[in-house]
């Protein structure tokens, strides 16, 4: 995942080979939350279960091991609603404090279980965003309507 620029200065300059030590030495090319697999691409559902290939299973959104009677992916019908995904790993920081990178605080997830663990702190900054909007806005234009 690609850094922003405006946050470049506060990742460390190594932070390329430490995020592929965590990646890839450490949970070995695998998401360490739901257990997909790095560069494969995967059958999904809107409710996060995935067909895991290799085991010949469907998985929850945790990687657990679903007992369901859903068909392998090529079986499924068109109008399910499933789709195939590319799995990407990133390093993650699990308290969102970029300067702590530490092998605690740093956590190999693919893209959705990512978005999950960051959703409360982008609630935050958007509700941040939105107020500092509002207050330039009654700064130059006057209270809202």
């Amino acid at each position: 995942m690609p850094i922003k620029r405006e946050l470049r200065g506060f990742y460390p300059i190594d932070w390329r080979e430490l995020s592929a030590s965590i990646r890839f030495r450490r949970a070995k090319g695998c998401c360490e939350r739901c257990g997909r697999p790095h560069g494969h691409s995967v059958t999904t559902l809107a409710d996060g279960r995935w067909y895991d290939e290799a085991q010949a299973q469907w998985r929850d959104g945790r990687g657990r091991r679903v007992r369901t009677n859903l068909p392998q992916p090529c079986d499924l019908p068109t109008d399910f609603g499933h789709r195939r995904t590319k799995v990407s790993l990133s390093c993650a920081h699990l308290n969102h404090d970029l300067s702590d990178n530490s092998a605690e605080n740093l956590a190999a997830l693919c893209q959705r279980c990512h978005l999950m663990h960051d959703r409360p702190e982008h609630l935050r900054r958007r509700r941040i965003t939105y107020r500092m909007r509002r207050a330039i806005g009654d700064l130059f234009t006057g209270l809202y309507d």
